[in-house]
């Protein structure tokens, strides 16, 4: 039965290790579901890109805060509404923003990228090899894109160990507002304006002296008056940080864990991890590291059949439509031979990935380079799961080598 209950029960942590078979259930019974007055479930693939292609559909105007609520740290406009990040913007503020940033992630860009992702990798992989067992997580899924995007952003070195706590705080409250609890909440708030006393901090350093990196540029615009305010540059560097590492450590930690589950291992991407590549396809469509995503009707519109009126939100259960039978053959199958599909793990339309050219990047030499040294490496215990929702990945995943 499509309903709140059931809806929030596939999230329970009995299920954490293999929701699919609930998401199968759901959208089978109902591509398109309500669930509560005016809040719609979307499962189906064909449904779920309706609506994040839509311009009918979007995001809500933050609302006025309470003054008596507010931390010094937390960023309000002029009216005291929250400043968000272009994510949760719609046009032309959204444009405004995102055109700021996103010539550090043009295909381009990220290649030139290339030669330092694969160094990092190689340290790792080898320092994974000498300890000859390990948590793969922390010896290669998390570090590699921190420290990629902490270099693009110009973050030293010796800060990059506190940002994994903030952005994990930040991560967890991500999460639909029924699943999160108050003490989550408040870990998010505090972490946020750690970032943001962070960042403000860095900012000056860079107006004294800049750099040849991402901040430094930002910072530049900043200054040129009305295109990006401190409060603008501080939520966007968040973002870039959190979304820059986060979603890539999953999307490592969910490859290798279904690449070893497949009856060759490593070995099933080639012996010089030639399939690399169209596996991290694989893996953004078998097991998104992003779950669901949600958008509000800003005006009347359709989402396959179904009328949707404005102000109704819809949540877009990405988990289900990246299986959806109706465009995968055998959906359930992990296959890294498979042809590079569609899939919702980047999102559509405006919002889709900045980053993706980099997670694909990060993804891609992780996987071939770990092909290659440890075709033989295999799980060592059991893998366990981060509690978040939204953001599906693993806080351990026990190897060993050989």
């Amino acid at each position: 039965m499509a309903d709140l209950d059931t809806f929030t029960r596939m999230f329970a942590p009995e299920y954490k290790a293999d929701p699919y078979p609930l998401y199968r259930a759901w959208r089978e019974e109902a591509p398109v579901a309500e669930i509560a007055p005016g809040f719609l479930v979307v499962s189906g693939l064909a449904e779920g890109t309706d609506v994040v292609r839509d311009p009918a559909f979007g995001h809500p105007e933050p609302e006025v805060l309470d003054p008596a609520t507010l931390h010094p740290d937390d960023l309000v406009d002029a009216d005291g509404r929250p400043v968000v990040s272009f994510l949760g913007l719609n046009p032309p503020d959204h444009t405004r923003l995102r055109r700021l940033v996103s010539k550090a992630f043009t295909p381009r860009t990220v290649e030139r990228l290339r030669p330092r992702v694969e160094d990092i990798t190689a340290r790792l992989i080898a320092e994974l090899i000498d300890a000859g067992s390990a948590d793969l997580m922390t010896a290669l899924a998390a570090p590699l894109p921190i420290e990629v995007i902490s270099e693009m952003l110009g973050v030293p070195m010796a800060d990059r160990s506190r940002f994994a706590e903030w952005s994990h705080a930040l991560a967890r409250a991500l999460d639909p507002a029924f699943l999160v609890a108050d003490d989550v909440l408040v870990a998010a708030g505090n972490a946020g304006r750690e970032f943001n006393a962070y960042f403000r901090a860095l900012a000056a350093e860079r107006r004294r002296s800049p750099g040849e990196d991402l901040l430094s540029d930002l910072v530049a615009v900043t200054d040129q008056g009305d295109k990006l305010t401190e409060a603008e540059l501080l939520v966007t560097l968040t973002l870039l940080l959190v979304a820059g590492h986060e979603t890539t450590t999953n999307l490592i930690g969910n490859g290798v864990l279904a690449l070893l589950r497949t009856d060759d291992g490593l070995r099933s991407l080639g012996a010089g991890g030639e399939l690399a590549a169209n596996a991290v396809e694989e893996v953004l469509r078998h097991d998104s590291p992003v779950q669901l995503t949600s958008r509000v009707a800003l005006q009347p519109t359709h989402i396959g059949s179904t009328a949707v009126a404005p102000g109704t939100q819809a949540i877009v259960l990405i988990g289900a439509a990246n299986r959806d039978p109706a465009t995968h053959p055998s959906p359930d199958t992990f296959d890294p031979t498979r042809e590079p599909s569609r899939h919702l793990a980047f999102g559509q339309g405006i919002h889709f990935c900045l980053g993706s050219p980099l997670a694909r990047l990060e993804g891609a030499t992780a996987f071939r380079e770990l092909a290659r040294h440890t075709p033989t490496l295999r799980l060592a215990g059991t893998p366990t799961w981060n509690p978040t929702v939204t953001m599906r990945g693993l806080s351990a995943l026990p190897v060993t080598v050989g």
